[in-house]
Parts: C-alpha cells; structure tokens; sequence
C-alpha cells in the first residue's frame, strides 16, 4: 500500500511539482470508524512530519471523490464509502526570494470505514485513528480541523 508499491512515490529531489507554473489539483479523504479518523504523517513536503488526510493527486478524467477514495487505499489499504465533500484547501509556499514554490488546491471528502486496519506506507510513514476533538494536540495541515469536523457532522448524521 506505499506509495512506492504503487508508482507515486517522488523523490523530493527531484520533484517536479517544485515552481509551478498553474496550481495542482489534489484529494484526500477523512474515513471515520467509531467516531474516530485516520490520519497520517507526512513524509514530503510540503508539511513533512505534520499530520493530515491520506490523499494525492487527481488523475485525468478521475472523478475527485474517486481519486480521494483510491488514494486512501494505496497509501492506508483502508477501503471507505464516500459520504460527501467535506470542504476545500489550498497549500501554497513561497521561497526565500517570494517566488511559488508550491501551490495545491486539495478538495477533501469524507466517510465511512468498511475495511482495512490502515497500513503506515513510505509517504504515510505514522498513522493512527483519532477523535476529530483531541487532534488539536497532533501538529495538524493548516485547514484541517474544520475538515475533520465537518466529516464528523456528516458521519453522525447519517447514521
């Protein structure tokens, strides 16, 4: 379920998603299992060692939804029923000189677990399944915590 096994994994040296010139399109999921939710370590940058959703990159023609649910299998081997969209973010990083170095827009979703006990992989090297109301304690992706609240409303109600 690494990154590695499934041909995503980049070399941060050699990463072409450094001085973009147009912003990347990415997805990630929240899958909820008893009132907890996934969460992983970052291996790369941007935000490396910061705790966040499982997610990646849009293919072309993938649905986004499909893409955040196929990103939770290949770095978690967690398997989910997408609920909805959860909300929207955007990293961008400026280097020393101001210049872009980094711009992603990333469209989250959330879920329910159906199976998998969640796999820690090369780009998710740390997981583990929290409450959306403790992780304040974890060093958290800017924009998450209103993610992973809104995902919880959704769970809840559904049930």
């Amino acid at each position: 379920m690494t990154g590695a096994l499934n041909g995503s994994f980049r070399d941060p040296m050699s990463d072409t998603r450094l001085y973009p010139t147009r912003p990347f399109l990415a997805a990630s999921f929240a899958v909820f299992r008893e009132g907890r939710v996934l969460l992983g370590a970052r291996a790369l940058p941007p935000d490396d060692s910061f705790y966040s959703l499982p997610g990646g990159m849009v293919e072309p023609g993938e649905r986004l939804e499909d893409a955040a649910l196929r990103e939770l299998f290949e770095e978690t081997g967690v398997r989910a029923k997408c609920l909805g969209f959860t909300g929207w973010s955007q990293v961008i990083r400026h280097d020393a000189a101001g210049k872009v170095e980094r711009h992603f827009v990333i469209a989250s979703f959330a879920g329910l677990w159906l199976s998998g006990e969640g796999e820690a992989g090369e780009e998710l090297p740390v997981l583990r399944w929290e409450r959306p109301s403790e992780a304040h304690h974890l060093p958290l992706t800017d924009g998450l915590l209103p993610i992973l609240h809104t995902g919880l409303a959704m769970v809840e109600g559904a049930r």
